[in-house]
Formats: structure tokens, C-alpha cells, sequence
């Protein structure tokens, strides 16, 4: 058994054939598919897919690149979506300083009250950082206690070590499987198999061989073979670690 804890079936990339998707990642062994909101519009069709289909559960967040965009009037909606059957985080939120979409002042307030709002429902949180590692770490040193998982990891090892010390989880991507991302899967070697989820972040990062195609939750299974594989240690192990790990942080099933 198998878990993508971070999918965005909703998006327009699955819109031909979604079912067929999530029947071939039940037959790959990817029982459980988390589908993770990136806007409102995105949170309200990942609760949608979570009420159609067994095996999904929702995440409901405004990304930063839509912070600017994230007022009062959002965030009580975003409430609203975060009390519905089967939403089990708060995410993806935090802080994208590579590309700087929306505003550093309305990222870092959309991250915050995205925050206070896990904390209020009692949710974890799904955490996006790119190129923000230091303020990103700040933000959530000050905020713990606080359940997190840094999602499709691309930081160094300083930064993962400031996130093991907070006890947060760490997710990798199959962008680990590239011929160029020797440092990713340091990253992944140094990561404690206790603290290790799994997840593709489809359609986007399909692994090698499959670059430029849509990414789907069936090819968690292939990263758990470049996992096994980087660990030493048997793809039956990896399974039962992650999956136990992401059960037990997002309380599926």
C-alpha cells in the first residue's frame, strides 16, 4: 500500500480521464490520494473529489502565488471549506520568493493566517518554500506547536535538519529520479524513514523516462523504488514507513 500526499487532481490536465487515473493508481497500490488546494476554486474541487471518491481526501490552501489576492473575505471562505468531510490539512501555503507571483508582505500574511488556522481546527499543514528556507523556518519556529510537512522538499541540508528539529515530516517528489538531483537524493538519504512521505504533485515532475508527460499518483510507486533504492533497504519497508507516516499525520482511513 501506497499514499500520494500531494496531488492536484483537479487541475484541467486530468479533466479527460480523472477516474481512469485514480483506478490506475488503485491498481499500481496507491490507495490513498491526497488532493491538495492551491486556491479557493481548487480547495472547493478538491472537496468535491473527496465526497466522489473513496480513496481521496482533500487539502484546502491558497498557494502563495495567489497571496495577493487573500483577504478577510477569503479567508472565511477558506474556513468554510476546511470544516468539510474529509479535508485533513491546511495547504499548500508558505513562501515562493523564486518566482515572487504575489508580494513578500502578502505572502508572508497569507502564510500566517493560513497558519492560525490549522491551529485553530486542529489541522497540519502543508508547507510550499522555494528559495524562502530562512523566513520560512522563522515563520514556523514561531508559530509551533505546530504539525507540518515540508512539501516536494528542494532545500539543503541545513534547512532539513531545521525541519527535523521541529519534528516536521518531509515529502519528496519524483524529481529526486533526475540525472541532475544527486543533491535531492542526499537529501532524502539524510531524511528518517519515520519522518519520509511520498508524493508525485502530479500532473507536474514526472519522473525520468516520463519527462514532459503528465505526472499521475500510480508513479508513487517508482519513487518508492528510487527511494528503496537510495536507502538500502527493501521497497516493502519504504511502503510501510510512508504510508504509516502519512496515515498517521493527515488521519486517513
Amino acid at each position: 500500500m501506497l499514499v500520494d500526499t500531494h496531488c492536484h487532481l483537479d487541475f484541467p490536465q486530468f479533466e479527460p480521464d480523472r477516474e481512469q487515473v485514480i483506478l490506475r493508481a488503485e491498481e499500481a497500490g496507491v490507495n490513498y490520494l491526497v488532493n491538495i488546494g492551491a486556491t479557493l476554486d481548487s480547495s472547493a474541487a478538491a472537496c468535491e473529489l473527496a465526497a466522489k471518491y473513496a480513496q481521496v481526501y482533500a487539502g484546502v490552501g491558497v498557494h502563495p502565488h495567489e497571496a495577493d489576492g487573500f483577504g478577510p473575505e477569503a479567508e472565511s471562505k477558506l474556513r468554510e471549506l476546511a470544516l468539510r468531510k474529509k479535508v485533513v490539512a491546511i495547504g499548500e501555503t508558505g513562501l515562493d520568493f523564486y518566482r515572487n507571483l504575489s508580494s513578500a508582505e502578502n505572502q508572508l500574511s497569507a502564510f500566517n493566517r493560513q497558519i492560525q488556522l490549522a491551529k485553530d481546527l486542529k489541522l497540519p499543514i502543508v508547507i510550499h518554500s522555494r528559495q524562502a528556507e530562512e523566513q520560512v523556518l522563522k515563520v514556523l519556529k514561531s508559530a509551533m506547536p505546530l504539525r507540518a510537512v515540508i512539501h516536494c522538499f528542494s532545500g539543503d541540508e541545513s534547512f532539513l535538519k531545521g525541519c527535523l528539529d521541529l519534528g516536521f515530516f518531509i515529502s519528496f517528489t519524483c524529481n529526486i529520479t533526475y540525472k541532475k538531483a544527486q543533491g535531492l537524493r542526499d537529501m532524502v538519504e539524510l531524511t528518517p524513514l519515520d519522518k519520509l512521505m511520498l508524493e508525485t504533485d502530479a500532473p507536474y515532475l514526472s519522473p525520468e523516462g516520463f519527462r514532459g508527460k503528465r505526472n499521475e499518483p500510480l508513479q508513487v510507486k517508482l519513487l518508492a523504488e528510487a527511494v528503496s533504492l537510495i536507502k538500502g533497504v527493501s521497497i516493502g519497508e519504504i511502503a510501510e514507513n510512508t504510508t504509516k507516516n502519512a496515515k498517521g499525520f493527515f488521519g486517513l482511513g
